[in-house]
């Protein structure tokens, strides 16, 4: 016949022992329930960030490409209406139920731009995705994603049947010549950007943008445009100040002119 826990015949030392097992289940149960929850979740969250990740990409592609086929009349990038493709294509729905930090709006892509010379668009898309901790700590992850996109066939860069007569560019004020006509030295890289957005914004020597006194007279335009090497605004894409005079010339007369460091060998 078993004996129940109560029995008489039960050593206090057994029963000690008994309770002591059911304790030790318990708290290992106590600790472990939780670290699984909290490992699945965290697996779940990883599938959710790299799906936002996947859809920005898909729709800044699809963005880029109708980009490309806008600046056959606008030689230039509309960053916002860059933006606002992206949004739609992912739906402005799923966006601010994900966990991308500020939703549609903290998507930024003020650092897409054009390169007049070659039409190829230079797309760049930086957002933020919510850790999973508490909301005070504000803790996000940072990504970005890039692409380039034609707008048009660029140009034979090399020529000539020798080395004397291999065709060259220079620029009026440069100090160099250039072996590839898509050079980036050469690139003179315009974007359209919000005026109200322009205040955050700075060129690639960390300077701010000022207005050029050649094409803004009073007040601006809902939009400007910039250059990446620049430090000036405009409202007009003929204005001088966006223009940059490239030549091609034999390398035999370049002259004293050396070797671009990028493109010449």
């Amino acid at each position: 016949m078993t004996q129940s826990f109560y029995s008489p015949t039960r050593s206090i030392k057994e029963r000690a022992s008994v309770l002591g097992s059911k304790a030790s289940v318990t708290v290992e149960a106590a600790l472990a329930i939780p670290i699984f929850l909290f490992a699945v979740l965290s697996f779940i969250y990883l599938f959710e960030i790299q799906s936002i990740r996947t859809s920005i990409r898909f729709a800044a592609q699809s963005a880029a490409k109708t980009a490309a086929e806008d600046v056959v009349t606008l030689p230039a990038v509309n960053v916002m209406k860059l933006k606002s493709d992206i949004v739609k294509n992912i739906g402005s729905e799923r966006i601010e139920r994900s966990i991308l930090d500020g939703g549609s709006s903290g998507i930024r892509c003020s650092k897409t731009y054009m390169s007049i010379l070659t039409g190829e668009i230079y797309v760049t898309v930086e957002y933020a995705v919510r850790l999973p901790v508490p909301r005070f700590t504000n803790l996000t992850a940072k990504f970005k994603e890039s692409m380039r996109v034609k707008g048009w066939n660029g140009y034979t860069s090399r020529n000539g049947d020798s080395d004397g007569n291999q065709i060259v560019y220079i620029t009026d004020t440069g100090l160099v010549y250039h072996e590839d006509y898509s050079c980036t030295y050469l690139q003179l890289s315009v974007r359209f950007v919000s005026f109200s957005e322009l205040s955050g914004i700075r060129n690639e020597d960390g300077g701010r943008y000022h207005k050029c006194e050649k094409c803004v007279h009073g007040d601006t335009m809902a939009g400007v445009y910039i250059t990446k090497s620049g430090g000036k605004y405009h409202n007009s894409l003929n204005c001088s100040g966006l223009k940059r005079t490239v030549r091609a010339v034999k390398k035999s007369e370049a002259g004293v002119l050396g070797g671009c460091s990028r493109c010449s060998k």
